[in-house]
């Protein structure tokens, strides 16, 4: 008599490889963190916050993303690329968000480079995406097993510079495609894995 097969049980599916604890950071992991994302608007919202969160735990991003998107107009590039010296001094006193002004003027500053991507005839999201990595296997173990920076991200990093964008180094461009879904890196044990 042939059986059904049984499920591995070998790997824990309930394991988070982070965010357990708070439900704002469990959400995000379990729906956001390595699912794709694509648009101008959301990959410029990803690619600022990534660059916020440079010195900074993600979970403070997180808890100020909406002051962000209020204060940064929904991240809409041609909005953002508008913005002025004043704008600057008024972001500087929005204390919802990171009052740094060198990652402010680079978000205003990789919003142009946005804006002039589009006068070139690309996207910010052609740009990313041609740079995604071939599928790899899931880290074995935990998050401590990825990279900081890959070549791949080194190559972004490169090509974002000499498209205008700053605060774009290779290890915030890994960060970067972790973020949305570029790389999957959630370990092979953690519920979020797809593959």
């Amino acid at each position: 008599m042939e059986t059904e097969p049984q499920p591995d049980t070998s790997l824990n599916s309930t394991a988070r490889c982070f965010g357990d604890g708070d439900p704002l950071y469990e959400s995000y992991h379990d729906t956001e963190w390595g699912a794709p994302v694509h648009g101008e608007a959301e990959l410029l919202e990803r690619l600022t916050l990534e660059g916020f969160q440079s010195g900074l735990s993600w979970l403070t991003i997180l808890r100020k993303r909406d002051a962000f998107r209020a204060a940064f107009a929904g991240f809409e590039p041609e909005a953002v690329a508008a913005f002025t010296d004043d704008d600057v001094e008024r972001l500087m006193a929005d204390a919802g968000i990171v009052r740094n002004r060198r990652k402010i003027e680079a978000a205003i500053t990789n919003a142009r480079a946005v804006v002039a991507l589009h006068a070139a005839g690309t996207s910010l999201d052609e740009v990313i995406w041609a740079h995604a990595p071939a599928p790899r296997q899931a880290p074995l173990a935990t998050s401590h097993d990825v990279p900081g920076a890959t070549d791949d991200s080194k190559a972004l990093a490169k090509d974002l510079k000499k498209r205008g964008f700053v605060f774009v180094g290779p290890t915030t461009m890994y960060a970067l495609m972790q973020a949305i879904g570029l790389v999957d890196d959630h370990p092979a044990d953690c519920l979020a894995r797809t593959n």
